[in-house]
């Protein structure tokens, strides 16, 4: 099961989430990591859950294009959508709210 590291503003959470995880899925059910993640609509539309990979990118698929739509040249910051993000590995993200 992957460990995520969660960086919202001063806050850092970490837990070990199941394999196959969403992070907004489980925020919206009050799961990890509830409260910390910004997020809205769930569905790539909004862009309100895009957060930096600090660490694991390299075990992440390539952008989908609900992310090249709504992140464009953030992407090659290391910016993701959050929402389409189904984890299978460890990962480090941060989401502060100068980044959303």
């Amino acid at each position: 099961m992957p460990f995520v590291t969660f960086h919202q503003n001063e806050q850092v959470a970490r837990e070990e989430v199941p394999a196959g995880a969403n992070l907004v899925v489980r925020a919206g059910i009050r799961q990890f990591p509830y409260p910390l993640l910004q997020f809205r609509c769930g569905m790539g539309q909004c862009g309100r859950c895009a957060s930096r990979v600090l660490a694991g990118a390299e075990h992440l698929p390539p952008p989908n294009w609900k992310e090249e739509k709504l992140l464009g040249e953030r992407l090659a910051q290391g910016f993701r959508l959050v929402c389409q993000l189904w984890l299978s590995h460890d990962i480090e993200l941060r989401q502060d709210r100068a980044c959303t």
